[in-house]
Formats: C-alpha cells, sequence, structure tokens
C-alpha cells in the first residue's frame, strides 16, 4: 500500500474520519478488483456545465461505463447542468497534489513552507482554519513525507483537480449548484466533482 500514495491516502483520510474498518477493505478489494470476482474497475472522468456556465469534473470508478454515463447523465440534466464532449471543460482544470494542514499554535506558515518548499510545494494559502498547501500531482509524495519529517501531521493528501479560474456565484447561482453536486456525489459510482466556482464570505453566511 505504500507504494501506492493514492490509495495510502484514501485509508488515512478515512481513518482520520473513522470510517468503519470492513468500509476501508471493501474499499481496498474495490480498488484492486478483489471484489466482484476480479470486476474491470475503470476510473472514468465526464466533464459538463452547471447553473451560470460553471464547469464540473466528474470523477468515476465503475465496473461498468454505461451505467456510469446514464446515472451521470440523469443526476445532471435533472439538476439544472449539460453534459459536455471530452475535453470541453477539462481543460480548465490542472491536476494538483493537495495537502490540508490544520491550524494550531505551533504549527504557523513559516513553519509549514520551511519543510515543504523544498519538496515541491508550488504555494501555501490560508484557508482561515486550516493551512491548504499545493504542488504538482507528481511532489504530492514527496511534500507529505517532508511534512512527517518536520513531525506536521495533515488531515489530508490527494491529487485533485484545480481551476485555473472561478465563476463567482451569487446566492442563488449557489444554492443550484451545490443541490447539481449533491445529487452527482449519491451516485454510487462517483469518487469526485470538481467545479470552477467561487462563493465570497457574504454568500456563504446568506447560506447559513
Amino acid at each position: 500500500m505504500a507504494g501506492n500514495p493514492t490509495l495510502f491516502d484514501a485509508v488515512a483520510k478515512a481513518k482520520k474520519n473513522s470510517m468503519p474498518a470492513d468500509n476501508i477493505e471493501r474499499a481496498i478489494k474495490r480498488g484492486s478488483g478483489a471484489e466482484s470476482g476480479g470486476a474491470d474497475w475503470q476510473t472514468i472522468m465526464y466533464e459538463g456545465y452547471g447553473p451560470q456556465g460553471v464547469a464540473i469534473l466528474i470523477e468515476c470508478l465503475s465496473d461498468n461505463r454505461n451505467r456510469a454515463a446514464s446515472e451521470v447523465r440523469v443526476a445532471v440534466t435533472r439538476n439544472g447542468g449539460t453534459m459536455g464532449d471530452p475535453g470541453s471543460v477539462s481543460y480548465l482544470f490542472s491536476r494538483k497534489g493537495v495537502v490540508l494542514v490544520s491550524k494550531s499554535k505551533e504549527i504557523t506558515e513559516e513553519r509549514i513552507l520551511e519543510a515543504v518548499l523544498e519538496a515541491g510545494a508550488d504555494e501555501v494559502n490560508d484557508l482561515g482554519d486550516a493551512f491548504e498547501i499545493v504542488s504538482q500531482a507528481s511532489d504530492l509524495v514527496l511534500v507529505r513525507t517532508a511534512l512527517q519529517t518536520a513531525a506536521i501531521d495533515y488531515e489530508s493528501a490527494e491529487t485533485s483537480f484545480l481551476p485555473s479560474m472561478s465563476i463567482p456565484l451569487d446566492v442563488e447561482g449557489a444554492q443550484k449548484v451545490f443541490a447539481l453536486i449533491d445529487a452527482i456525489e449519491e451516485l454510487d459510482d462517483v469518487q469526485n466533482v470538481y467545479g470552477n466556482f467561487d462563493i465570497s464570505d457574504e454568500v456563504m453566511a446568506s447560506l447559513g
């Protein structure tokens, strides 16, 4: 498992979030094809648009491409979105390594920068209650290892698709986009949903 950083991080994240051990075991078997008699699990990306022109990337892990495509299409079109052709929105996103570190008295931005800059981190962002460390996806393991060496605990470390530009949403747009994402994330095959939207603190406060 140590040689598979994505699986390692998924298990670490699940344990931090107190996921039952049998769920973790099932997720490992599913990802390795050990469940369902060695079914052919594939990572499939779907692209589309949400309300107010928001670009959406949908990452699925499925053993049935037709089922996944059908379920995703229904969820998107029933919730104010439209499906796009391959490549229609993916160019707006870049695959990056993203590590989240909770803030504390001991963990400052300076200490994190000192630990991760030489490991390939591109930037460290202050998210309020946590720091976000962004790197190239290929440098994620190096950044994670640098934090461990510096005795800095992290909440999550995973590859993610970050948008090159974001669309600001008003209250109505944010409500519609959240409803769309919720509907997509309820599907069994869906692993992650990425969007290029930005929601201000004022809009978030209005949403409650």
